[in-house]
């Protein structure tokens, strides 16, 4: 039975990450805090591996949980991409006009933007985590609470869900990576790489990388900076790349090697690609 590590707890959006990715397989669950326990957990193998958000479609990249991957030096396995839908619950037996206070996560909260405005007497509190705010007013057992979570929060902690899919934007996605404390493929299929880049700060450096990217019609679906901390103003890259051809792959490696400006190629994992076409 593989052990797994997640941020939050049982109902949140990293478990149902989890459950999409290893349907089918036995597994236990570790909860995690905060990311950085996460990170720590997989790093010092305490688990066998880590689910990890890492952007989203409304708020964007989470930067800190790149750095703690090349903190802890994790290797990405896999991804999973995940609609997000949130749903205002309380415990059985009301409805919104008896709501006085709704708890969530800030970032949740931002994405139910509308319909909170919508119902300015409800105080809005934050929460550590969607399903933990769920878990919280279950146990509280107080009439007028009620948080924002998902579905499974709801069914995890026995609350009736007062009013459905109430995000602003419906086409809502978060992309999580599946982690471990080192690179072993799941399996020999793959055709996606996260990899970084820390590059000589000197003019068209970069450039020159991505021009070989592109020359080999591989398709860089990614690019983030990231300061490096002990050197001001100079960046690592992380960049995501897809390809058809394992052999365009190598052959692009090894020629980025062949870049004077290059000052370290790393490859975070090798994975199969987790977005479905639609």
């Amino acid at each position: 039975m593989k052990k797994i590590a997640i941020q939050g707890v049982k109902g949140c959006f990293h478990h149902a990450a989890v459950s999409r990715y290893f349907e089918g397989c036995h597994y236990k669950l570790m909860e995690c805090s905060s990311f950085r326990e996460l990170a720590i957990s997989v790093a010092k193998s305490n688990v066998d591996i880590g689910v990890m958000a890492i952007e989203n479609t409304i708020a964007g990249t989470i930067l800190t949980n790149y750095s703690l991957l090349s903190e802890y030096n994790l290797k990405i396995v896999g991804e999973i991409y995940m609609p997000i839908q949130h749903h205002l619950m309380a415990n059985p037996g009301q409805n919104i006009e008896d709501i006085k206070e709704i708890y969530s996560h800030p970032m949740a909260i931002l994405q139910c933007e509308l319909f909170i405005d919508a119902h300015p007497y409800i105080k809005i509190s934050e929460y550590s985590d969607t399903a933990a705010a769920a878990k919280y007013i279950s146990i509280c057992k107080k009439k007028g609470l009620a948080a924002i979570a998902s579905e499974n929060a709801a069914k995890e902690y026995g609350l009736e869900i007062i009013s459905k899919n109430i995000q602003t934007i419906t086409s809502n996605f978060t992309r999580f990576f599946i982690i471990k404390n080192c690179y072993k493929q799941e399996n020999d299929y793959f055709n996606k790489a996260s990899l970084i880049f820390k590059i000589l700060h000197t003019t068209g450096s970069l450039s020159k990388i991505l021009s070989i990217i592109s020359s080999l019609g591989i398709n860089m679906t990614k690019i983030q900076s990231i300061p490096i901390i002990q050197r001001p103003w100079e960046y690592s890259f992380y960049v995501d790349i897809i390809f058809n051809n394992i052999k365009d792959y190598e052959k692009m490696k090894k020629k980025i090697h062949q870049i004077p400006c290059l000052h370290q190629l790393s490859i975070m994992g090798e994975y199969k690609n987790g977005r479905i076409k639609s």
